[in-house]
């Protein structure tokens, strides 16, 4: 399955099918749209290379640091999840389901404390995954309609309130509203996706796409960081012993930092963000009033040739309407444009969204299946990296405690994302996009093939040797090529929407996908864990 599903993908260097409307930098347009038959004058050559147009760095700033919010609210209950399930009084004093009541708050609850102290993985299903993936669509249908930047907004206070609530629960029920209701508020995941594409072009987008892995790495770093160090703050500083709402309240005090990551986050957007949805910026800058015809001849991007490669929205809000030239020739090629790329008019905004009929198409649907395939195959890695280090000697493992666990995921994550943003750009220049996602894809197979290997050398030696640590390098040098798939696949998707009004409901569509295969990935959890209860019993 994994190695018929990368070839489902169009070759992004060789387009077979040159009326898809996207192209990278590596993508010469066909010569009618280059150049029109009736123009006199030389055409372009066509590897004739473009000069790739600077990254807007305030937006991208703004836009890198609203990502990071989630993460971090997403990971920072990991180190004490547990113990605040068993204190709710749910477990009934059964410290074996703390494990599973655990998974069901956690999108996936991967480290779980037994009564033992040891690490194990819990494998129940996610609520926070599972009202995603029912409402993130919607939010990217709304992102569509009224705009990516209320929908962002409205995603950074849902947030802040899910977490803040989160910290003030003493009920378990009121744990799982709380981790629901940051599931089904947070639309941000995919209209940043939708953002990232509009405020970049041909020439830039992978340069901007190669940021988000990164910033998905450093915020699941410092989540569980912050919720570790944080949490019951009354135990480890007199300070707070002296308020008894740090002692009733004990795991408050990372909630409402990672409450503040996300409410600086909203603040930012409110001031800095711009607004990215041409149908909406259009209407601020007063530009539908125009007929009909001043409309289609206004700037499109940086290359008219090409209906959507981002960096619309500048253009179309700085950029007063430009009168007809007199020149004959740029008159022709803005005729052809205009014949090619159909013009948004006020007509098709008051048209209404749409729908998702219109998405299902095989551009837009085999990356998001890649993009599923992708997501499942590294939740497993997800799920089997901690596993298989917290596992003792005896049973396969390497027997690593908790703070080894942290250590060696965090340095690899963070040098993964770093990584990202230095290569990435080359090596999707270099290479295209097919090739380097099929090239990362094989990467997980260099992870997977790890796992039976370090745990027959390790038990072979009796000990973890400086020969597991080198297996675990090259794990972990695997696992860095492997994030640059999900650059790959976040263009394919971006460039795959059929126009730039289903933008918002492409990524939604995909990023329901991601979302539904992380909530029901873990089945190699479950059936470790009945395998463990089996061997117990036996």
């Amino acid at each position: 399955m994994t190695d018929v599903a990368p070839e489902c993908l169009p070759d992004r260097r060789h387009p077979q099918h040159p009326q898809h409307p996207f192209t990278h930098e590596n993508d010469a347009p066909p010569p009618d749209l280059i150049q029109p038959a009736t123009t006199a004058g030389p055409a372009p050559l066509a590897d004739e290379k473009v000069e790739e147009t600077p990254l807007p760095k305030m937006q991208l700033f703004i836009l890198l640091y609203l990502q990071l919010a989630e993460p971090i609210t997403s990971t920072v209950i990991y180190p004490f999840v547990n113990q605040l399930v068993r204190e709710t009084g749910v477990t009934g004093g059964d410290e074996r389901k703390t494990g599973y009541f655990a998974g069901l708050i956690v999108r996936l609850a991967v480290f779980a404390y037994r009564a033992s102290e040891q690490w194990t993985s819990t494998l129940t299903e996610s609520c926070f995954y599972a009202v995603e993936a029912i409402c993130v669509l919607q939010w990217g249908r709304a992102s569509d309609r009224i705009g990516r930047k209320p929908v962002l907004l409205g995603g950074l206070l849902g947030l802040t309130l899910s977490m803040i609530g989160f910290g003030v629960s003493k009920q378990y029920w009121a744990l799982v509203l709380s981790r629901c209701a940051e599931g089904a508020l947070n639309g941000n995941i995919g209209v940043t996706k939708s953002m990232m594409a509009e405020i970049t072009d041909h020439t830039n987008r992978a340069r901007g796409f190669a940021f988000l892995p990164m910033i998905w790495a450093v915020g699941g770093t410092l989540g569980p960081v912050i919720g570790g160090v944080f949490a019951r703050p009354a135990d480890r500083w007199s300070v707070f012993r002296k308020s008894t709402f740090w002692t009733t309240y004990r795991y408050f005090l990372p909630c409402v930092i990672a409450a503040c990551i996300s409410i600086s986050a909203f603040i930012f957007a409110l001031v800095g963000l711009k607004e990215t949805l041409p149908s909406v910026t259009r209407h601020q800058a007063g530009t539908t009033s125009l007929p009909t015809k001043d409309v289609e001849k206004l700037p499109v991007g940086p290359d008219p040739s090409q209906p959507f490669q981002g960096g619309v929205v500048e253009e179309a809000r700085s950029s007063p309407p430009q009168t007809p030239p007199s020149d004959p020739l740029k008159d022709t090629k803005e005729t052809a444009t205009a014949s090619v790329i159909p013009a948004v008019t006020p007509t098709e905004d008051e048209a209404g969204p749409v729908s998702l009929r219109t998405i299902l198409i095989p551009r837009v649907l085999y990356p998001i299946l890649n993009y599923g395939f992708v997501a499942l195959i590294d939740q497993a890695a997800t799920v089997l990296v901690p596993l298989m280090y917290s596992t003792s000697l005896d049973l396969g493992g390497l027997g690593f405690d908790p703070f080894t666990i942290g250590l060696v995921q965090g340095v690899g994550g963070f040098a993964g994302g770093v990584t990202q943003i230095f290569t990435f750009p080359y090596l999707h220049r270099r290479f295209g996009t097919k090739r380097l996602y099929v090239c990362a894809y094989v990467m997980y197979f260099v992870i997977f093939a790890s796992f039976p290997l370090n745990s027959f050398v390790t038990r072979r030696a009796g000990r973890v040797g400086a020969a597991t640590w080198v297996l675990i390098v090259m794990q972990w040098t695997a696992y860095v090529v492997s994030y640059m798939s999900w650059g790959c696949i976040f263009l394919y998707i971006s460039d795959g929407a059929p126009s730039q009004k289903a933008l918002g409901l492409t990524n939604g569509l995909a990023q329901t996908t991601a979302s539904t295969v992380r909530a029901i990935a873990p089945v190699s959890g479950v059936l470790t864990l009945l395998s463990e209860s089996g061997t117990s019993s036996g």
